[in-house]
């Protein structure tokens, strides 16, 4: 009984992660802005990947492949984000902008001054020899 569950489970996994790979290759080829295609690329690669390492999981057991996949998924969940935010934040960087992309009306217009901040220098005490000059003695 416990077989044919985590059987279910597994198979349910790889089906969803199929569905997700399959809905993000459509999206990456039929999306037509650069923006969209690498949102869709994002999915695939984090919830596609991930459901079919999850069913491998489940189909391994508690064996030492379980903790080398949970291992890789790790990795995938972590460095998927972060490429996908370098690649975009470089498109916008290099002036490329969503084709929809609607102006903030309240930004301010003009980039704000930048105003140095003054040093905290203290002025020197006088000594005695130099306020006695001052004084005229």
């Amino acid at each position: 009984m416990m077989e044919m569950l985590i059987d279910i489970l597994s198979w349910a996994s790889f089906v969803g992660g199929a569905l997700f790979l399959f809905i993000g290759s459509l999206g990456m080829v039929r999306l037509g802005d650069f923006w969209a295609r690498l949102h869709a690329a994002s999915i695939v690669d984090s919830a596609g990947v991930g459901l079919i390492l999850f069913g491998m999981m489940l189909q391994a057991g508690l064996t030492l492949v379980t903790v080398k996949i949970a291992i890789i998924v790790l990795f995938l969940f972590i460095t998927g984000p972060t490429a996908s935010h370098a690649v975009a934040n470089a498109a916008f960087v290099s002036g490329s902008r969503p084709t929809d992309m609607v102006e903030d009306i309240t930004a301010p217009k003009a980039k704000p001054k930048v105003t140095k901040r003054k040093s905290r220098k203290t002025k020197p005490k006088a000594t005695t020899s130099s306020a006695k000059k001052k004084s005229g003695a």
